[in-house]
């Protein structure tokens, strides 16, 4: 039997300088990684929000819909540039809402970016294939309590006509009966030094609004669902901020 303790739900305790694999990263609650990397995380993300914030002034509006919902959900938001993600940690972060970010796998080739994308609590996705695995492992983190924050475009968009959505995130909220929560973002296709980047929060979509009573069918309509709702909260600050090149 491993010399090492025991947390809450049986498994063992991470260590705190070393000893942990990734998937100790991805398995464990995000509240419960190692001090040392979750201070490291909180100074990474301070330093992210003071120089995003003198380059690119941005702002979340109805931060509240989004940082005062205590429930573990899968937020949803359109991908205009890396700055998106970058926005969308730090704003959580601050606010102490445990958040996991699903990035592409390929990453993990490059050894300091999946050190680093697995203490601020990211977890990979193998894109192109049906990976159960990353699916089971999101139900566990919103069953848990944590947020689960996706891309379904899956690559930055530089024209709306280009939007590609992707299955996968419906099915992740549906297996841990979690709602899905629409964020949108606009300013950031084309950063400059001082352009405006505006974000908004949308209230997060129950699975007793949807209309289909197949499991099939109510997956495929929050697909269709929580991304109208993201591309409408889009549009709208795009009226409210007709300024923003976009």
């Amino acid at each position: 039997m491993s010399a090492r303790e025991k947390d809450g739900t049986g498994r063992e305790r991470m260590r705190a300088f070393a000893g942990n694999t990734l998937d100790d990263y991805y398995d464990h609650d995000i509240r419960d990684h190692p001090l040392p990397g979750r201070l490291l995380i909180g100074l990474v993300v301070r330093v992210l929000w003071l120089v995003t914030k003198l380059l690119w002034p941005w702002r979340l509006e109805q931060a509240q819909v989004l940082l005062a919902e205590p429930r573990g959900r899968v937020i949803i938001m359109n991908h205009e540039s890396m700055l998106d993600p970058v926005l969308a940690v730090v704003t959580l972060w601050l606010a102490r809402v445990p958040t996991r970010i699903v990035y592409k796998s390929e990453l993990d080739r490059v050894g300091p970016a999946a050190w680093l994308f697995s203490r601020a609590g990211g977890f990979p996705v193998a894109r192109g294939s049906a990976d159960m695995k990353t699916v089971r492992r999101a139900r566990a983190m919103l069953q848990r309590g944590e947020c689960v924050l996706i891309y379904p475009e899956g690559t930055r968009v530089r024209k709306d006509a280009d939007a590609q959505v992707h299955g996968g995130y419906a099915i992740m909220a549906q297996l841990a009966k979690a709602p899905v929560q629409p964020v949108a973002i606009i300013g950031a296709r084309h950063l400059r030094p001082r352009c405006r980047v505006y974000l908004r929060a949308g209230a997060p979509v129950e699975w007793s609004e949807l209309a289909a009573s197949g499991r099939r069918e109510q997956a495929a309509e929050m697909e269709r669902v929580g991304m109208e709702r993201v591309y409408a909260l889009r549009d709208e600050l795009r009226r409210a901020h007709p300024e923003v090149r976009d």
